[in-house]
């Protein structure tokens, strides 16, 4: 019976109104009194049992509950026969608590999105070859999959076949979608918008990318911070405190309304329920936009960070070397450059990938002679000409003149970080490439937009050697940049700014920086969803783009702020109820609730605005 009335409290609240319409109807129009008070003496009767029975359910376990509060005032008012005030107070709470209800569902909407965008069925490979559709809990590791235009990628896996563009969304936060093709990585929930693939399963269900996601948001919305906690044991004590000076003021003054009035008036509903908004709108908000927040503790030592420390590789910078600059001496020759495709081609080295991806051919030609210079480069013969693919000493090593501008060139490219790669044919000079590492796309306007919200301190520690840390240190205008550094040095430095009494957080790759993540106040790993950046981090971005990080300290600081705006928005209606009460004459029981159900709203839309942050630009 119990669970039938608690699951018709929608319906139990429309009868409620209609009887208080009838009530009232019956008063103002037909002057039929009996009728009115039949009316609100049904209201009254069938508005408090759900409040009741949750009031009754609380003391069970030993807690004392708004519920009891209302329950008590309730009883009280229809003890006194004041139908009209029993009535509308139970309504108004009913009718609140939907209203709750509602608004804090579409606060979760963000995770809502996420869990519906989780993949159900798939086509997996059959014994004979042919493509099935099965549930995606029967697709195993090591599974061949088919996955067509407009299907949800079904796990995380590899690409075998086939290519298209990816909407990854749901794991990055960006709507541009992604181009696939062979060994390209996938990952569950995204959506193919075009061309169809066959991938090879590497991860299922909840070890997928998606399903750790999903796991983590839920878990960090369940989670309490300092203030949340603070919050349930300041509850825990001021509930029964107002029950026992409601008490008080009736043995006093034995004025049971106003004994009853005062249980209303001092309901704490906003107080408890402003924070936990604030905490899962933004958390959500976070989810939609690719920033794993891990609960509302990490929300409160990340709005307080006084120092950014970063790492260089993979965080400040790309993370694979890149052409920075090509030189050609003489005219542009396509034949020296499939030459040096050809000998790139047979080399492991990160320099040569660098070289191969920026001259995109896919032509090689036949290379013979190859022979491999310590410290030097290559030498090789292709198509009967002598190449020699290297830096400046194997150039003076194979006898190859460089004139004024090339020594100038080499000159100014190594000062600016670059490594050389230098080509000749037949011992003359054709072409010079710097490669470095280069700096993310607008990372030094991210770093202007962390110092305006507020950062104190941009800090770089790297592995690399101290000349190219000062170049980047130069360009982005940090406020220390230290080389040389391993990882104990890095956690060493930290520690030490900890110590100064500074709140500090650590980006990272989440992998060779996991010491300094765990061991900074707030560790921020640049993962692209990676296992080892989701696990090791308080806070992950999921697409590895820097300019998320500005939003993500925005959005922390915004709902810090709301969380503070909600306690004190709570706080001052009771004071100005409770002062109301004492000091004048038009305070009453209805119109307590209303303004406490009122209050309750006013903070959950407060919170609801968290949803639609967006950094200032």
């Amino acid at each position: 019976m119990q669970g039938f009335i608690l699951r018709s409290k929608k319906q139990i609240t429309i009868i409620s109104g209609l009887l208080i319409v009838f009530a009232f109807f019956n008063h103002w129009v037909l002057h039929n009194e009996r009728m009115a008070i039949g009316g609100l003496v049904a209201a009254s009767i069938i508005g408090v049992l759900p409040i009741a029975i949750q009031a009754f359910q609380a003391i069970r376990v030993k807690v004392i509950s708004i519920d009891l509060l209302v329950t008590i005032a309730v009883i009280g008012a229809f003890i006194i026969q004041n139908f009209e005030e029993s009535a509308i107070v139970t309504f108004l709470f009913l009718f609140g608590a939907y209203l709750e209800q509602r608004t804090l569902n579409h606060t979760r909407s963000a995770i809502k999105e996420l869990t519906e965008m989780a993949p159900e069925s798939a086509l997996k490979q059959m014994a004979d070859g042919s493509f099935e559709e099965v549930d995606v809990d029967d697709v195993d590791e090591g599974d061949i999959l088919l996955v067509k235009t407009g299907a949800k990628v079904p796990v995380d896996g590899t690409v075998l076949s086939g290519e298209g563009h990816i909407n990854e969304a749901s794991i990055t936060g960006e709507s541009v979608p992604v181009g696939k093709k062979t060994d390209s990585q996938v990952f569950a929930g995204t959506i193919l918008e075009n061309g169809t693939i066959q991938i090879l399963a590497n991860k299922v269900g909840e070890d997928t990318t998606f399903g750790k996601i999903i796991e983590l948001v839920e878990e960090a919305q369940d989670s309490k911070s300092e203030a949340e906690r603070f919050i349930d044991r300041f509850a825990k004590y001021y509930t029964p405190a107002v029950l026992v000076i409601a008490f008080i003021v009736w043995l006093i003054t034995r004025d049971a309304e106003l004994a009853i009035t005062i249980l209303v008036l001092g309901c704490p509903g906003a107080l408890v329920i402003g924070v936990p908004v604030s905490n899962v709108a933004g958390i959500g908000n976070g989810a939609k936009n690719g920033i794993l927040l891990k609960g509302s503790e990490v929300i409160h030592d990340f709005s307080r960070v006084d120092s950014i420390v970063f790492d260089k590789t993979g965080t400040l910078t790309q993370g694979t070397p890149a052409v920075s600059e090509t030189i050609y001496y003489g005219e542009k020759d396509n034949d020296t450059l499939k030459y040096l495709a050809s000998i790139e081609h047979e080399s492991d080295h990160p320099l040569a990938k660098a070289v191969l991806k920026e001259l995109g051919i896919k032509n090689y030609l036949e290379v013979e002679n190859t022979e491999v210079v310590k410290g030097g480069g290559i030498v090789a013969s292709v198509s009967g000409k002598r190449i020699a693919v290297g830096n400046v000493s194997l150039m003076v090593q194979e006898n190859v003149i460089l004139d004024d501008k090339a020594k100038a060139d080499a000159k100014r490219l190594e000062k600016e970080g670059n490594s050389l790669v230098l080509t000749s044919v037949d011992g003359e000079l054709k072409v010079l490439m710097g490669i470095k590492d280069l700096i993310r796309p607008g990372v030094k306007e991210d770093l202007q937009k962390l110092r305006a919200l507020g950062v104190k301190n941009l800090i770089m520690l790297s592995g690399d050697n101290q000349g190219t840390v000062d170049i980047i240190n130069k360009e982005l205008q940090l406020t220390k940049a230290y080389g040389n550094m391993l990882p104990e040095d890095k956690s060493a430095y930290i520690k030490e700014l900890k110590e100064k009494g500074e709140i500090v957080a650590f980006v990272g790759d989440g992998v060779n920086d996991s010491p300094s993540l765990a061991l900074a106040d707030v560790g921020i790993a640049m993962g692209s969803g990676t296992d080892v950046a989701i696990e090791t981090s308080d806070v992950v971005l999921m697409n590895s783009n820097f300019n998320r990080l500005p939003h993500a300290l925005g959005l922390v600081k915004a709902t810090a702020n709301n969380m503070f705006q909600n306690i004190v928005i709570a706080i001052a209606v009771v004071f100005i109820l409770l002062t109301s009460l004492l000091f004048s004459d038009w305070m009453n029981m209805s119109i307590g609730m209303l303004a406490h159900e009122g209050s309750i709203l006013v903070v959950i839309l407060n919170g609801m605005r968290l949803l639609g942050y967006h950094l200032k630009k």
